[in-house]
């Protein structure tokens, strides 16, 4: 008869913790790969003079730089897919018609704050929510607008969110998230693409908390996956949740810099569209990336959960960066260079139309 053994038993026993504790070990080995990885490469930016942002005006003026005629100019024109403004012996003036006027004065706010320095130049702004020059078009047309995709050559712009113009979130903020610098100061104190992280939250509730609110185009409880809105939050609000998450809306998210204020980890859903300061945030150092379907969330929110550390030290560095380098004297700077060096690429000096109104600066009124 065959003796039991206990110090065999306890052999097994050792090497199967062992093993449990190995693969618990890997479990997270690739992610704290890419984050390693991605702190090691990644070089601080110079906050001074707002050369953290240059590159991006850099790369959207490249296509430029064969010189823009006043037949390129008028052709622009005559596309009507933008604003035009003329800046002549430090004044501003502009065609009439906007379409957005609250968004034409947010653009315009930041470009007479600047008026003394630039030279004469001219224009044209889209102030709408999508790009408008393809890179299939020719001759490529210098419009500038405040967001697009790598299929697209606008010129990027601080978007006039930085100042007024929305988006409207009913009834919190019916006029807009409100100005930059205000809400820097209050938070330091409806797509396919959300519906797997609402599904998430109904299946799995203690690893997120995910619903809709009632947004302008909601009509039904289709719109939010069969059950009531949630009731809206105010952005301050936001700050006690310790991860959040960022979706594009038409085009990029108009809230995605708030959402560092908080100091909370933030999950940023898809790298297609773009403003002008996000090329410098980077993935694993500043933010989570989600892929567009949400196929890894679980996966990434369990890993946050059991590598707390790590995930503060993303949250700290997203913070920091937003904090020191996207101040309003930032988006100023930026704005002065950009037409300062747009200025350059004119082949002609602008000549300022009858028609055209001045604009001087006055009291601030935020719409839609």
């Amino acid at each position: 008869m065959e003796r039991f053994c206990p110090w065999r038993f306890l052999i097994l026993l050792q090497v199967w913790y062992l093993c449990l504790v190995s693969a618990s070990g890997n479990q997270w080995k690739t992610f704290k790969d890419q984050i390693s990885d991605a702190v090691k490469s990644y070089t601080p930016c110079n906050a001074a003079n707002c050369s953290c942002h240059l590159s991006v005006l850099q790369h959207d003026l490249q296509p430029f730089r064969g010189k823009i005629s006043e037949d390129v100019m008028a052709a622009t024109l005559e596309r009507g897919v933008g604003t035009h403004y003329q800046i002549i012996g430090h004044k501003l003036y502009r065609e009439h018609n906007c379409m957005f006027p609250a968004r034409c004065s947010g653009v315009e706010h930041f470009i007479l704050e600047v008026i003394d320095r630039l030279p004469d130049l001219e224009m044209v702004v889209n102030v709408r929510d999508y790009p408008q020059v393809p890179t299939w078009v020719q001759p490529t047309l210098p419009v500038f607008s405040f967001s697009k995709t790598a299929d697209y050559q606008d010129i990027m712009y601080p978007a006039w969110t930085f100042w007024e113009g929305g988006p409207a979130v009913w009834p919190i903020y019916p006029t807009g998230l409100g100005r930059w610098d205000l809400m820097r100061d209050d938070l330091k104190k409806t797509s396919p693409e959300r519906d797997p992280l609402i599904v998430l939250s109904r299946e799995a509730p203690d690893l997120v908390d995910a619903e809709y609110t009632k947004n302008q185009a909601w009509k039904s409880e289709r719109d939010t996956l069969g059950r009531p809105p949630a009731k809206e939050i105010p952005l301050v609000n936001h700050c006690k949740y310790k991860y959040l998450f960022n979706f594009r809306g038409v085009a990029a998210s108009f809230r995605f810099k708030h959402l560092f204020l908080c100091g909370s980890l933030v999950f940023h859903v898809g790298d297609e569209w773009q403003e002008f300061f996000y090329p410098q945030l980077k993935p694993w150092v500043h933010y989570i990336p989600v892929k567009q379907d949400l196929s890894d969330v679980r996966e990434l929110l369990q890993f946050v959960k059991e590598n707390d550390a790590i995930a503060q030290e993303i949250a700290t560095r997203g913070n920091e960066f937003i904090l020191n380098h996207l101040r309003m004297q930032d988006v100023s700077c930026y704005w002065e260079r950009l037409l300062t060096e747009f200025s350059r690429l004119l082949t002609y000096k602008p000549k300022l139309k009858n028609n055209y109104n001045q604009i001087v600066h006055k009291a601030s009124k935020t719409e839609l």
